[in-house]
């Protein structure tokens, strides 16, 4: 098992109890379809954080906040997409991510 420093978030937070998982995430989804060149990773960031609001999940927002900022997004810009997000995906579904992002940005 390699040392928890040089493990990926999945592997940390799911270790070997769901290895499968582990490596679709690992290898196909970020190693495949996040390195894919037809999309930079600040559309991707933005595209997976409106889709996470979209869906409520907002269990999913705080890493890919996080990811998004590394990859260029800036806090008033994911402010304004969740806003924005608010008249198409719903009010409280906005809220639920809004309040995420203001937590995950204080941190």
């Amino acid at each position: 098992m390699p040392d928890p420093a040089q493990q990926s978030a999945v592997q940390q937070i799911l270790g070997g109890f769901a290895p499968k998982l582990v490596s679709l995430t690992d290898d196909v989804l970020f190693g495949d379809v996040w390195e894919r060149a037809e999309l930079g990773p600040r559309d991707r960031s933005l595209i997976t954080i409106a889709a996470l609001v979209a869906g409520g999940n907002s269990e999913q927002l705080p890493f890919h906040l996080n990811l998004g900022r590394q990859n260029g997004l800036t806090e008033s810009e994911i402010v304004e997409a969740i806003t924005h997000l608010a008249f198409y995906t719903g009010w409280p579904r906005a809220m639920s991510a809004i309040g995420v992002a203001k937590q995950t940005f204080k941190a």
